[in-house]
């Protein structure tokens, strides 16, 4: 039998898989820098390009330090919800190109109370499996590929 509670919460950590992944990703971009046939000025600006990012993107997406990272998502009779220490339980709309995966969930949302100035942009949240514990991924995966109207945007 299968259960029709909307209920469903779970909140993750920060994953060392990701971490390595991203590290790798700029380390190798960085060593792309090296052999490149242009100016020492392009180079450098490169560099500090990749630094900007890693500033910017460790502390919200990977080590979920910052305030404004996304830590947990919920279904209630609400809607779904991510949370953040910033904003709270903040009601999402879940886009189709979400992946739930045995190795890792891609979220992909649009926040629904977002200022019309931000233009309601679409992000993106990569959860690997292990960020939670193998029991609560599992239930994640499988509550994103067959929850009701997982899609419907939060009346």
């Amino acid at each position: 039998m299968s259960s029709r509670s909307n209920r469903f919460e779970c909140r993750w950590q920060a994953s060392r898989l990701l971490l390595a992944a991203y590290l790798i990703a700029q380390v190798l971009a960085l060593i792309s820098l090296c052999f490149l046939d242009v100016f020492w000025w392009a180079r450098a600006l490169g560099a500090l390009a990749c630094l900007a990012h890693g500033l910017w993107a460790l502390p919200r997406f990977i080590l979920l330090s910052s305030a404004m990272a996304f830590t947990g998502l919920r279904r209630n009779a609400d809607g779904w919800q991510l949370w953040s220490d910033h904003g709270g339980w903040q009601a999402v709309q879940l886009r189709r190109d979400s992946l739930a995966l045995p190795l890792v969930v891609v979220l992909r949302f649009r926040l629904v109370n977002e200022p019309r100035l931000l233009g309601r942009r679409v992000r993106g949240l990569c959860i690997p499996h292990d960020a939670l514990a193998p029991d609560e991924h599992r239930r994640l995966r499988v509550r994103l590929k067959f929850s009701r109207r997982r899609w419907a945007a939060p009346e």
